[in-house]
């Protein structure tokens, strides 16, 4: 059975985001005084649920879910949809043009970021001088969030507000941009914080709570992140020497139902097939519980996709695989990890599915590169009968996982001239996809591009392939004839931000936009 998030009482957000008129000049309404409210252990908790709560939501908004939005850029996933005015805001995300900051769903993920970010500093303000006997482990989550949200919107955006309190007038609201290294500061702090104060995994049980290792493994990525590899080798290596912490040893498990919150997942955001949607009551931009993102990524049905054969239900057709992935696979000889991560129409049609482009838009599946993506589709098994089976999947979001632990640690091993260190740690995700361990000749920039590699065939479709590029200098080669240019290294500031930011102006917005 999965955890049941809990949407946190809408009081604890009364004057945290609303820059009004009604602010202060009329008293809310049927609400408790903060000052107050915090003073009860359950109302804690609940506060700190709806930290999760507000992830769940970012990373699961239909048409708007962070998770997609971070993997657009990327050269191994494809916006997909009816054709290309399907979603025009994704498309454009995709294609990197029209790019604006306007794009709603940047602003979504700006927005949520912010909001997770405001309800954490609630949290934190209001309980840090507290003598609560779970002050220690709210504030570590409440952190450890603040630290997460903070570390995604430099990545997407780079300079940006950094609001570590929370405003209590409208003049509050305005505040400048921070450099990249002052928000990367705030996020080492917060995380060091939360190390101390956080459980081990291994005493969480079945749970969606944040533990040591996930807030160890952030700081090592936020390190590397900063070209600090030497600093981050600890951290990351303290994960890795954890027993709580392990690779799933068939590489099809990763993302089973059978194995939520399992050893290799750090930081994973949970939905559930319970809710009961259907055509009536779903919440179209709105909370539902339920993963509404995984039709929206499932293979495009209208007749177009015959998936019953393998066990999938078909959904909206979007996040399709390049062939550029499906070949990388190939050219690594990578048949197991392949099989988990995507399907070749050859291989769809062979197991009893077909393909009918006559069925499509024109005639023409858009950005369909001959495969059907197997990783975070639509499983039959993980939907509901109950409503609507196309609106109540319990997928779960793995945001962070133990291989891309071992996949920075080879990273930073390299860079420090440590390579069989480097070499073991690629090993053991060799291993696992059933391939050969790495030569061990391989030393300096040609072990470095092998880890590259790795990296793409083992976190395909999980939104980190494009800011590696861009981190790495390989965009501009990888994505050439793309529509690529250096601007898209950063998304657009909202420019819902820059009109109601008094501290912000257009001279702040990032280049190119």
């Amino acid at each position: 059975m999965k955890k049941q998030f809990l949407t946190v009482i809408a009081i604890l957000l009364v004057g945290v985001f609303a820059c009004n008129n009604d602010f202060t000049v009329n008293p809310p309404q049927n609400v408790e005084d903060l000052e107050t409210f915090f003073l009860e252990e359950e109302n804690v908790e609940s506060a700190v649920i709806g930290i999760y709560d507000l992830m769940q939501y970012n990373y699961g908004r239909d048409w708007h879910s962070a998770f997609f939005v971070k993997l657009l850029p990327g050269d191994e996933a494809n916006a997909g949809g009816v054709n290309s005015e399907d979603q025009q805001q994704l498309q454009n995300i995709d294609d990197y043009v029209k790019v604006s900051s306007s794009n709603s769903s940047i602003s979504s993920i700006w927005d949520l970021f912010y909001r997770t970010i405001a309800l954490s500093n609630l949290v934190i303000e209001n309980i840090k001088d507290s003598s609560l006997s779970s002050k220690d482990k709210a504030l570590a989550e409440a952190k450890f969030m603040r630290a997460w949200c903070y570390f995604e919107l430099t990545t997407m955006f780079g300079d940006i507000p950094l609001r570590l309190t929370v405003p209590t007038t409208p003049a509050d609201f305005g505040i400048g941009k921070s450099t990249r290294a002052e928000v990367y500061a705030q996020i080492e702090a917060d995380l060091t914080d939360a190390i101390v104060s956080l459980p081990e995994k291994s005493s969480l049980g079945y749970s969606f709570r944040v533990s040591k290792g996930v807030a160890e493994a952030l700081m090592g990525k936020v390190l590397v992140f900063q070209n600090k590899n030497l600093e981050a080798i600890p951290f990351l290596q303290s994960v890795i020497s954890n027993s709580s912490h392990d690779l799933e040893p068939n590489v099809n498990d990763v993302w089973s139902i059978e194995k939520e919150f399992g050893r290799e997942s750090l930081l994973e955001i949970g939905y559930v097939s319970t809710s009961g949607r259907d055509w009536g009551n779903i919440a179209w931009g709105g909370r539902n519980e339920s993963n509404l993102h995984i039709q929206l990524m499932g293979p495009r049905g209208d007749g177009v996709m015959d998936v019953v054969a393998i066990g999938l239900l078909n959904g909206w057709g979007m996040n399709r695989p390049t062939k550029k992935l499906v070949d990388a696979f190939d050219a690594a000889g990578d048949v197991t990890r392949k099989a988990a991560t995507v399907m070749t129409e050859a291989e769809l049609i062979a197991n009893g599915g077909g393909v009918d482009p006559t069925k499509a838009d024109g005639g023409v599946i858009w950005d369909y590169e001959g495969a059907i993506r197997m990783k975070y589709t639509t499983r039959a098994k993980e939907t509901s009968t109950g409503g609507v089976r196309e609106l109540n999947y319990s997928t779960n979001f793995r945001l962070f996982r133990y291989a891309e632990v071992l996949l920075l640690a080879a990273e930073a091993y390299n860079k420090e001239g440590r390579d069989a260190e480097a070499r073991t740690e690629l090993n053991k995700i060799r291993t696992r996809a059933g391939l050969p361990n790495i030569d061990p000749a391989l030393a300096g920039n040609t072990l470095f591009e092998a880890i590259v590699n790795e990296k793409f065939l083992e976190l395909a479709h999980e939104g980190q392939r494009f800011w590696d590029l861009v981190r790495w200098g390989k965009a501009a080669t990888e994505l050439a004839g793309t529509g690529y240019t250096s601007k898209n290294d950063l998304f657009p500031i909202p420019i819902t931000e820059i009109d109601k930011n008094s501290k912000l102006t257009s001279a702040d917005q990032n280049p190119g936009y």
